[in-house]
């Protein structure tokens, strides 16, 4: 492909992209292997240089754009280099015209930049939120002796955590295949942590996905005790057995839910749990590193639907511990109303909890809690709280 088809087809996907965000469809990653799937003869570095296009273009635009092309119209103003190739060439984008509509620049659409400033986070924190993500690692407890790792990675903020740059094919690597290793943000890691689980004790993991932090539930409990592994989405609970035992996990169990019927799925739990872990579906504000056009697709209404969700959770996650256990709360959001405000609600309607200071060697406190940010702590952003319910 020709630098001009290179940026053609970044407009093209970004049509995809923006369609996709307005009707909640497929993320971005999947909509670019998507379209070079039927096009063989674009080779690797034109994925590549493709791909960065696109997440360029989408990182540079705050409010929706009218287009892809708008949105690379903006990049092109923003990169004297990607504006020579709006020169009408052969498989090229036309030329730019005067006066020719250009997608809006900033961060985020501008409801969403009140809300953030609101909360004492300055241009810069703002302006991390959409930086291009480190890959983070975690070394697994369970098969330590396994993890040799060919490039010696940086620490991070999390125990068991090595950084690498984001194009680093750990995939390809033994430790990983071993499963010695495991792919996951720092801040995840640390937010597992705050669980505290011990070996031998009997925890929940009730919004559980694909299992990340499952795992490493599983690995801070030396594979002891006993481990509930719950989610109402199918397709994403059946990754993590194969996971697991790729780990050397064989604590853990997984069980499905119905949405708005959690409660009688685990009736056989109720106060019987040492922890539980409530990784609630929020807006991902504090994920935008990787997922940039996830702000496009959060609106008011949809804020509101998922805080009620996160509120429901927290309930049915408070009927399965037992006295003097502990529900660990965590957005991987930056919005109080996710976050400090959920917790400050959770603690006026249950008089028998409380929260519990934690210290994890990084974020800022908030609330009852602690906010982790790109800027300040590198990690993805999150807000995590511990309760203890009362004996």
């Amino acid at each position: 492909m020709t630098p001009q088809a290179r940026v053609q087809a970044a407009i093209d996907i970004l049509d995809a992209v923006i369609a996709a965000a307005r009707a909640k469809g497929a993320p971005a990653d999947r909509l670019i292997s998507e379209w070079f799937r039927t096009r063989r003869f674009a080779g690797s570095g034109d994925r590549r240089a493709v791909r960065e296009l696109v997440y360029a273009a989408i990182r540079s635009c705050g409010e929706v754009p009218a287009s892809g092309r708008a949105a690379m119209v903006l990049l092109a103003r923003q990169d004297a280099a990607v504006a020579a190739l709006f020169d009408g060439s052969r498989h090229g984008p036309e030329a730019i015209a005067p006066g020719e509509i250009t997608a809006q620049g900033g961060v985020a659409p501008e409801w969403l930049e009140r809300a953030l400033a609101a909360l004492g986070l300055d241009s810069a924190e703002q302006a991390a939120l959409l930086d291009r993500a480190p890959l983070d690692i975690r070394i697994n407890a369970l098969k330590a002796e396994l993890a040799e790792l060919p490039e010696v990675g940086a620490p991070t903020v999390a125990a068991t955590g090595r950084r690498y740059p984001p194009s680093t094919p750990v995939e390809q690597w033994d430790a990983y295949r071993f499963g010695a290793i495991e792919v996951q943000d720092a801040g995840s890691q640390l937010v597992c942590e705050a669980a505290g689980a011990q070996p031998g004790e009997a925890v929940v993991d009730l919004c559980a996905g694909a299992g990340g932090k499952t795992l490493a539930l599983a690995a801070a409990m030396e594979d002891r005790g006993v481990l509930l592994a719950c989610d109402a989405d199918r397709a994403r609970l059946s990754r993590l057995m194969p996971r697991a035992e790729r780990a050397g996990v064989h604590i853990a169990e997984t069980r499905l839910l119905d949405p708005g019927k959690e409660a009688e799925a685990l009736g056989d739990w109720a106060g019987r749990a040492d922890a539980v872990l409530v990784d609630a579906p929020c807006s991902g504000t504090g994920t935008w590193r990787r997922n940039p056009e996830a702000r496009w697709r959060l609106t008011p209404a949809e804020l509101a639907r998922l805080t009620a969700l996160q509120s429901r959770l927290l309930d049915v996650a408070a009927a399965l511990v037992k006295p003097g256990g502990r529900l660990v709360h965590v957005v991987c959001s930056l919005l109080d109303v996710e976050g400090a405000d959920q917790v400050s609600a959770f603690l006026a309607r249950h008089a028998d909890w409380r929260a519990v200071p934690l210290v994890l060697g990084a974020g800022t406190a908030r609330g009852s809690g602690l906010r982790l940010t790109p800027h300040r702590d590198g990690t993805d952003g999150f807000f995590v709280a511990r309760l203890e319910r009362l004996c």
